[in-house]
């Protein structure tokens, strides 16, 4: 009977991830020849779970670290682990569908200059989620989405443009993309080899719009393949940390934007850009902390 098993090392960074771990490492390894586990100092059960779920399963591959290093050098961390011709990076809170990895391999593979391919990142009920098809949020991208005037495209579509595509109608075929999400992302060792690793400036977030940004400047596509469904168990990993998680989360955007469009925008327009991303962070915080209050202090209300 011939293999199901695709020539691909799924590489799961965990912190916290809980039960969702085990769910999203069963489903991988039904489909994937590796699976590679790199825990970033997770003070949860979850490392101590998989041990006993998967004792005796010489394809998993775990990595525990002392220290959170982070989501990118997690990544690196699992590629030099890795021993198959594809590389498939999937957060501990995505399960594959069945046959989804076989999929994506096929649309991986049938054409050399196709780098990177994501799936169809889809909600509990099944909706499809933002971010698993996307454009590059460009810092005036990013003002659009910020004071919702993506409302206007339907009379200046150019202008008031929305990088998030999932609201557009599912294509029927494969399209390509300047962007997936870096909860399910399946890239060839050869795009690899090519364009280098992660960025391990960033410590959580922007990472996977990094990775898109390189591989399309050295000329590799980006597909999106829709009817490769994954569950995706959004923010699962974060709700514990939610002011730690917006910290890297901005911070890693200020990085982004300098790194890939300070030479397009003169010096005081990029002043403004980073203001701008500062300002979300503080009225984000803001809001956190009077729900945070509200709970703490308004529980007893009646």
């Amino acid at each position: 009977m011939e293999s199901t098993l695709q020539p691909v090392s799924a590489v799961i960074v965990n912190y916290n991830a809980g039960a969702l771990l085990i769910e999203s490492v069963r489903a991988a390894l039904v489909q994937a020849d590796q699976v590679i586990v790199v825990d970033n100092a997770s003070i949860d059960a979850s490392m101590d779970l998989l041990a006993t779920q998967f004792a005796a399963e010489p394809r998993l591959v775990m990595l525990c670290e002392t220290k959170n290093l982070g989501f990118a050098v997690g990544c690196n961390l699992g590629v030099g682990l890795a021993s198959q011709a594809h590389l498939l990076f999937l957060n501990p809170d995505c399960i594959l569908g069945a046959g989804s990895l076989r999929r994506m391999v096929e649309v991986l593979d049938s054409d050399s200059s196709v780098g990177m391919v994501g799936g169809l990142l889809t909600n509990l009920d099944g909706s499809e989620q933002g971010g698993g098809r996307r454009a590059v949020p460009t810092p005036w991208r990013s003002f659009v989405r910020a004071f919702g005037l993506a409302r206007l495209s339907n009379r200046w579509p150019r202008l008031f443009f929305d990088f998030h595509l999932h609201k557009q109608p599912l294509p029927d075929a494969p399209m390509e993309v300047e962007a997936i999400s870096g909860a399910l992302m399946l890239v060839s060792r050869a795009a690899i080899d090519d364009v280098g690793l992660w960025d391990e400036a960033y410590f959580l977030h922007c990472e996977d719009l990094d990775w898109c940004m390189r591989f399309r400047q050295h000329g590799w596509k980006i597909l999106f393949v829709p009817d490769a469904p994954v569950i995706h168990h959004l923010g699962h990993c974060s709700r514990t940390r939610p002011f730690f998680v917006e910290w890297h989360k901005h911070k890693g955007m200020v990085h982004f934007y300098c790194k890939f469009f300070s030479h397009q925008y003169p010096g005081a327009l990029m002043w403004l850009v980073n203001a701008g991303v500062w300002l979300r962070f503080a009225m984000i915080l803001g809001v956190y902390s009077s729900r945070w209050v509200a709970k703490r202090f308004g529980g007893g209300r009646g």
